[in-house]
């Protein structure tokens, strides 16, 4: 199906900045008919088929699986995102690695229990749509054990992550003041304990006031109203607008932590921090044009300014941007941005809401861009060299273990689920929450040099985790643990075994799956010659068969990227 035209709409209509600041955080009538004509948050999901449904399951759940492809194809996207919106949280993971004894003393300096913790989410979960959304946020809003000061840093991280999952579908500004007072993100870019000037050389913390405007909300650059940036650049903030910000921040600490039992009672990780008067700074601030006097309290001068960065008219361009390049593609169109950050701007409702997160979410998936028809080239014409299209993404080391975690219906013989931490170059190179810094694995605006991505001014952020040594311990990770897992994870192989007498159809649903039939017929021609080439008489042959078939397209260069 070729991709819908969408006409253009005139930006110049939308309301200032101002106009969106108080409590009410509506549009006016006109102009959210105007977004809902423009196709903010209104845009349909496309017929879908089997290929167009695994192409929405990688980018959108966890991998595409024939049970889901089935329901997708038999119900439609907009009724699959549907139910997945209204699915209910799954069960505390904060809870399960309790119960898995991970609180234990002995663990209290380190982060022993967030890899497996983590991995038994991500690969028995329900609520597909949450857990992907949340893996992308967390690499927006980063909070990483490493250069974290803090005990039980499994448990901050753990409750991070269920802070996600709570509110990744609710408003964007309820976000702000969740991702604010937590204590995992108040130890990480210290804000936690923040005080207000004291006159002998102690001045506010301005990290979290720099990040939270720079990575998380507005970045660098002032954009037009149509979402590019400005004819010379402007920058959105200075220091000046840091260290203002810096004093909203002072005087939230975490509370009910005990120094003379640090490795006791954690529970504090999981509630937000608190508010402590006497440190606050109590000068007049300005923040993004938005006067706070002195005299306001501290949580009613966060309140302000955190609607004013969130009323701030760069942050739907901004949010809709990185979640595109998380789920879909590196470098969508213009058009494609400022559609999902109308939705961002308006969620069509009759009382039209900004930052409805579940809204922007759909938006990114619906769009007529998120799936461009592929064509493939004839199979007696080789693959082309150079791509004509520039749809797309490298798919994250994560994510394509997860496809086939999923894939092979893996299970934890012990159920403990003892998954170490994988990020190491000689394994995937990345993990859950294990950041090396705020800036995340990659960058979103990463350019790999001296390329032809480079040349064309196109950019690629998982090329900055890919190198020879990724490469290679990538490759090598998998043929370690396809054959039969290790530390008790299981592989189940039995529905592609039974498809093991008839390699081209177990190569083609293999294709299905992992890429939404995307493969050129002489990749797939490849490697169902490969498969076929392995005798399939006893059943560690056949085992061998259906393994290569996996590793073979889990290392091509059509499957790394996502289409």
């Amino acid at each position: 199906m070729a991709a819908l035209e969408v006409e253009p709409c005139d930006s110049t209509v939308l309301p200032s900045a101002p106009d969106w600041r108080g409590a009410g955080l509506a549009l006016s009538v006109a102009a959210s008919a105007s977004l809902v004509a423009c196709g903010g948050g209104a845009q349909p999901f496309e017929p879908m088929t089997e290929a167009r449904a695994a192409r929405l399951l990688n980018q959108g759940g966890l991998g595409s699986t024939p049970e889901q492809v089935a329901v997708l194809v038999r119900d439609g996207a907009d009724a699959w995102v549907t139910a997945q919106l209204a699915m209910p949280l799954s069960p505390s993971v904060w809870d399960w690695a309790r119960a898995q004894g991970f609180d234990n003393r002995a663990y209290a300096r380190g982060d022993f229990g967030l890899d497996q913790a983590l991995w038994w989410r991500l690969c028995t979960a329900k609520d597909v749509l949450r857990q992907r959304v949340v893996l992308a946020l967390s690499e927006i809003f980063v909070v990483s054990p490493l250069n974290m000061v803090a005990y039980y840093k499994q448990f901050a991280c753990l409750a991070w992550w269920e802070l996600l999952e709570q509110h990744c579908f609710g408003n964007f500004r309820d976000l702000l003041t969740h991702i604010t007072l937590s204590p995992a993100m108040g130890v990480y870019l210290s804000m936690r304990g923040s005080s207000k000037d004291d006159g002998r050389g102690r001045h506010p913390d301005e990290n979290y006031a720099r990040e939270l405007l720079q990575l998380f909300t507005i970045g660098l650059n002032t954009l037009q109203p149509d979402g590019s940036p400005t004819v010379p650049p402007k920058d959105t903030y200075d220091g000046h607008t840091v260290s203002q910000l810096a004093k909203v921040f002072t005087g939230w600490d975490v509370d009910g932590f005990n120094p003379f039992d640090p490795e006791g009672p954690f529970d504090y990780l999981r509630v937000p921090m608190g508010f402590h008067a006497d440190r606050h700074a109590d000068t007049d601030k300005s923040v993004l044009g938005v006067n706070i006097p002195g005299q306001t309290p501290g949580p009613e001068s966060m309140r302000l300014a955190l609607d004013a960065v969130f009323n701030h008219p760069n942050v739907g361009f901004f949010i809709a941007r990185q979640l595109i390049q998380r789920l879909v593609t590196s470098n969508p169109s213009k058009d494609y941005v400022w559609r999902v950050a109308m939705a961002f701007n308006s969620n069509g409702a009759p009382m039209p809401v900004r930052g409805d997160m579940a809204a922007v979410v759909r938006a990114v998936l619906a769009d007529p861009e998120a799936r461009p028809e592929i064509i493939l080239p004839a199979a007696s014409q080789p693959a082309p060299t150079q791509p004509t299209q520039t749809d797309g993404k490298l798919r994250e080391p994560v994510l394509r273990l997860l496809q086939w975690l999923r894939l092979v219906n893996v299970t934890s013989t012990d159920g403990q689920w003892r998954f170490p931490d994988l990020s190491g170059s000689d394994q995937l190179g990345q993990a859950p929450l294990r950041s090396p810094s705020v800036f995340n694995f990659f960058r979103p605006g990463y350019v790999p040099p001296n390329t032809a991505m480079a040349a064309k001014g196109l950019v690629a952020p998982e090329f900055q985790v890919t190198n020879e040594s990724s490469v290679m311990g990538y490759a090598n990770f998998l043929l370690r643990i396809m054959p039969f897992g290790g530390n008790g994870i299981l592989p189940n192989y039995d529905t592609w075994l039974a498809m093991a007498d008839q390699p081209a159809r177990l190569v083609d649903q293999l294709n299905l799956h992992l890429t939404g039939r995307v493969l050129s017929p002489t990749t797939v021609d490849t490697v169902v010659v490969g498969v076929n080439s392995i005798l399939g008489t006893s059943p560690n042959e056949r085992l061998n068969r259906v393994v290569a078939a996996f590793f073979l397209i889990m290392c091509c260069p059509e499957y790394l990227v996502q289409r």
